[in-house]
């Protein structure tokens, strides 16, 4: 299924330097920041560096370097957040949105990790 990049999303105009961000890790592929409009005490996005508009897509056509890249990524910063289990965080939960039906609201992919508090079920009747 082909995907349309529109490349003057907000996160590509921050891939570009051209609006700041409060950077938390940036690596060869992936760049983590934190979401300016905060739904948790922790909350950051986490995205690739590559013209990638979704999930499936990155999953699909990302280098093995990107995939690999952006999921150790994501550890580092669960782990310098203090959110990640393994060293000592209480957890966190992790949100991607695609699509209409998904709310998608930039397409550009991206991850939020959040965490901080007891986030709640994520579904009433789960």
């Amino acid at each position: 299924m082909p995907y349309d990049y529109d490349d003057q999303n907000i996160f590509a105009k921050i891939l570009r330097g051209e609006i700041p961000n409060d950077t938390v890790l940036e690596t060869e592929h992936t760049l983590a920041f934190n979401d300016i409009q905060p739904q948790a005490p922790v909350h950051v996005l986490v995205i690739p560096k590559g013209p990638f508009v979704c999930h499936d897509h990155f999953a699909a056509e990302a280098s093995e370097a990107e995939l690999v890249d952006f999921l150790r990524a994501t550890a580092e910063v669960c782990r310098i957040t203090g959110v990640a289990p393994g060293a000592g965080g209480d957890g966190y939960r992790t949100i991607a949105n695609a699509g209409e039906n998904g709310v998608q609201e930039v397409p550009h992919y991206h991850l939020h990790i959040l965490g901080g508090h007891n986030m709640g079920r994520m579904l009433p009747n789960a």
